[in-house]
């Protein structure tokens, strides 16, 4: 059990480091010249894809709390996990 637990933690360090240099969002280079319109509304953050999972997921544990919870007021006995 030691092992594994060690062996968790090890992989959360490595994933620390080195997502968030994956994740990095490409902006533009001080030599870019653009395409020559200064518009400050651009958004150059690519910002849909982790939300949408995140929200995604906060749905199924909110619906599983539900579930969960009417189906201990429903049968009484059932011990909480």
């Amino acid at each position: 059990m030691k092992k594994v637990i060690k062996k968790l933690k090890l992989a959360l360090v490595i994933g620390m480091i080195t997502i968030p240099t994956i994740l990095i969002a490409q902006g533009g280079t001080p030599t870019d010249p653009g395409d020559g319109n200064n518009d400050t509304n651009d958004a150059d953050v690519p910002f849909d894809g982790g939300v949408s999972l995140l929200v995604a997921a906060g749905i199924g544990y909110g619906i599983k709390k539900v579930y969960d919870k009417k189906k201990q007021e429903k049968d009484p006995q059932v011990s909480e996990k």
